[in-house]
């Protein structure tokens, strides 16, 4: 499938966002904002695949991201050069069977201490479908297997405790696998979890002690407590009403948070009491954002285009402290 059949096909896929975002958020919801000086710093190329579905950032402001469409990871450094670090192996299939988009993307990213990357790679296949590991100067390889008819799609690294957490957004559940690699077991399958038809858990962190994670399609945040014998607690909704959200991150102000629209191209500044504001539109640059990351008093927001199939970029914002 070229990138531009697969560009449509997402983008047929995802136009139910727009609608039912618009529904929930109004020009009304716009409130004051953390944030100054919005810009893009960073234009892809829509042509080669260059949509960028997660981000990862280094302690010196360089930012790892995967390109869904590429089914690549990418390094982008503070001057904005784009150096592609693997190009992962297409399936024998052309990823068809992936299941809810029917093509093959790289998804969720982080990075460990060490500079070694594990990101997500969904397929509808058993052989690559998984959780995928590189160590600087190394090459791709997988370290763990996840289902065939499963979307991975959102990953955090637990530092304390070596553990990654996969959102599975077809399956309705958070796995949970070493960082050494090996079979994934399903962490959370609480119904909070599951999809209405599109795409349920999505976006995830670790914060506090608990596993926070996003529900596209229910538009909610959710908090799952980390036991002390490693289990999933009780979900709990910190927020609703968010109808296309996809990643977030906190802003460093204890459980605030800043999230991405998708479909209406916004990112939305959430209180800890669930309350929620715009605070990024599309006249600030935005084009479908799909991730963020905050370090020190700067925002990073990556931006796929794909409904508006016109500037997947990168774009940076002054957080105010």
């Amino acid at each position: 499938m070229s990138s531009n059949k697969k560009l449509l096909t997402l983008s047929a896929a995802s136009a139910v966002l727009v609608a039912a975002s618009a529904a929930v958020l109004s020009p009304a919801s716009t409130g004051a904002a953390p944030l100054s000086g919005p810009r893009v710093s960073v234009h892809f190329d829509l042509a080669k695949g260059q949509t960028p579905e997660n981000i990862a950032l280094t302690p010196g402001g360089d930012a790892y991201v995967t390109f869904a469409a590429g089914r690549q990871v990418a390094k982008v450094s503070r001057d904005g050069t784009t150096r592609i670090l693997a190009t992962l192996p297409k399936p024998a299939d052309g990823g068809i069977h992936t299941p809810v988009l029917g093509f093959p993307l790289t998804v969720g990213i982080v990075r460990a201490h060490d500079g070694t990357l594990y990101f997500l790679y969904a397929t509808g296949t058993a052989d690559l479908t998984g959780v995928w590991r590189l160590r600087p100067g190394g090459k791709p390889q997988r370290i763990a297997a996840l289902p065939a008819n499963g979307l991975p799609n959102g990953l955090a690294l637990d530092a304390r405790t070596r553990m990654l957490y996969i959102t599975d957004s077809a399956l309705g559940t958070i796995w949970r696998v070493r960082t050494t690699g090996g079979t994934p077991t399903a962490w959370s399958t609480a119904p909070e979890l599951a999809s209405t038809g599109f795409l349920g858990a999505n976006g995830l962190k670790i914060h506090k002690g608990a596993v926070w994670a996003t529900n596209l399609d229910k538009g909610t945040i959710l908090r799952i407590p980390i036991r002390p014998d490693g289990c999933a607690g009780r979900v709990r909704t910190e927020a609703t009403g968010l109808q296309g959200i996809d990643d977030f991150a906190f802003t460093g102000r204890g459980d605030q948070l800043l999230a991405t629209l998708n479909g209406t191209s916004q990112v939305t500044l959430v209180q800890p009491d669930g309350r929620h504001s715009i605070v990024l539109t599309p006249a600030d640059g935005l084009q479908n954002p799909t991730s963020l990351a905050v370090r020190g008093d700067t925002v990073h927001v990556t931006s796929a285009a794909y409904l508006t199939g016109k500037d997947p970029n990168l774009l940076r914002v002054h957080l105010k402290r």
